[in-house]
């Protein structure tokens, strides 16, 4: 271990006006594996951990425990709570050196008008959680922070304590043998809502026929029963070996773990300057690099698909418009490949304007056209209506903030909950006027493909 920062301030944060000292220490560490450090909070803090790497693998973070939550359900008003709170708590840290940054991670649901029974019932419409242990990997650098928010002003004795057993995590994470883990075994898995769900497709197609709508995203879950519990590191490490080039998240709430491989950003903001992504339009990937190449270009020459990914560059240029300046963006999309499907791509970037923020640019961007529907009030109503089930955080954003206003999102796709024995996996397709049932039904079996692998079934083809 080589430097050591430490740093206390005071802030009010206490909701009946009382001092709460923030204690922080950073010390930078030797390389360690993420997972390991998440894998070894797994007695003491399973249900209050946290796992992401960014797409580019220069950004990786784990939370252990939970030193501050901010959650709420506070509808529209849920970012700008989230935002006001976390400013506030860390309004006295120290700026302007990152790796001493407490960050905060977490996500929205996706629709807070959703009150569906399910796997996501009372999970709050804002969730986030600032971890006791923070590990940082950055640039081949690798940092852990303690942070420690209480009402003590004299805090050194359960400061040493937190102290003793960052020192047990970390050297746990560094000598300990990195396991293996084998995929899990699935005893049987069935599709939930199947019937609503293709009566859906006529229904919007209807909708969107009588000029109600232009494009309705419709979901679906696909549910696995497993032979026994399933831990959160066991499907993490299958995601983090299979889906490299995605982002790779996971986040625990009390038994449910939501993770994913998201091909897709939805904002990132590093020193004010902002960047998303327009994904929208799939096929799959080819057998061979020349079947590989024709399934690419007959995406970029497909109407339908050129139409609905227009759709989402024109609203997320227009978000960029607004609230930044020297914004830039291609003329035409690009093809994204992953592992198991290819998208149409258009990357956006610009000056964040003065009064802009993350969070703020995360509220005008969710949901894009690509997981909502356009226009977007219509498209919702639409889901609300036809939807069969509670998407909770899939197709939500999910990331993180920093201090100064640094931070990143991914749309929350390509992913599932885990609880305990149970999973449930996530798909969706944009639906316009000649959407089939049966194909749109077939395509999402390609969205599930991912995930489902990770947790060890498959689908045939």
């Amino acid at each position: 271990m080589q430097q050591k920062w430490y740093q206390a301030t005071e802030v009010e944060v206490d909701s009946l006006g009382q001092s709460l000292h923030f204690y922080m220490e950073t010390i930078e560490v030797s390389r360690l594996s993420a997972l390991a450090f998440f894998a070894a909070g797994e007695g003491n803090y399973k249900g209050e951990r946290f796992y992401w790497q960014n797409r580019e693998k220069t950004m990786t973070l784990v939370g252990l425990g939970h030193a501050y939550t901010i959650q709420n359900n506070a509808k529209n008003d849920r970012y700008d709570a989230v935002e006001a709170e976390w400013k506030n708590l860390t309004r006295n840290c120290m700026k302007g050196q990152g790796e001493l940054q407490p960050i905060l991670f977490g996500g929205f649901t996706f629709d807070p008008q959703n009150n569906v029974d399910g796997e996501w019932t009372n999970f709050p419409e804002a969730y986030f959680a600032l971890a006791t242990y923070q590990l940082v990997i950055r640039d081949d650098k690798a940092y852990v922070s303690i942070h420690l928010i209480t009402k003590k002003e004299q805090a050194e004795d359960q400061f040493e304590a937190l102290r003793k057993e960052r020192d047990y995590l970390i050297h746990a994470a560094q000598v300990k043998e990195v396991k293996t883990y084998s995929k899990p075994e699935i005893t049987s898995y069935y599709e939930p809502y199947k019937d609503p769900y293709l009566a859906s497709i006529d229904q919007v197609t209807a909708l969107i026929k009588q000029k109600k709508a232009d494009k309705v995203v419709i979901a679906r879950s696909l549910a696995l029963q497993f032979k026994e519990q399933v831990s959160s590191p066991q499907v993490l490490s299958q995601i983090i070996h299979e889906q490299p080039e995605s982002y790779l998240f996971g986040l625990e709430r009390q038994d449910l773990l939501f993770f994913g491989a998201s091909p897709e950003r939805l904002v990132k903001v590093e020193n004010g300057r902002a960047f998303s992504s327009c994904i929208a339009g799939s096929i799959k990937r080819g057998k061979t690099a020349e079947e590989d190449e024709a399934y690419g270009q007959s995406l970029l020459n497909d109407p339908k698909n050129g139409g609905e990914h227009q759709y989402v560059v024109d609203m997320i240029a227009d978000t960029f418009r607004r609230n930044c300046v020297d914004m830039r963006i291609p003329d035409n999309p690009r093809l994204l490949k992953i592992r198991d499907i290819q998208h149409l791509y258009t990357p956006v970037e610009g000056q964040l304007n003065s009064e802009a923020t993350i969070l703020q640019l995360t509220k005008s961007l969710h949901p894009t056209p690509a997981l909502g529907g356009v226009p977007r009030t219509e498209a919702m109503a639409a889901i609300r209506k036809y939807e069969p089930m509670n998407r909770g955080l899939y197709a939500g954003p999910i990331g993180w903030v920093d201090a100064e206003g640094n931070g990143e999102f991914a749309v929350a796709i390509r992913s599932a909950a885990l609880l305990k024995d149970k999973a449930y996996l996530y798909a969706g397709g944009g639906i316009v006027a000649d959407s089939e049932p049966q194909s749109e039904y077939e395509e999402t079996l390609v969205k599930f493909r991912p995930m489902l692998r990770a947790l060890g079934g498959h689908l045939n083809e």
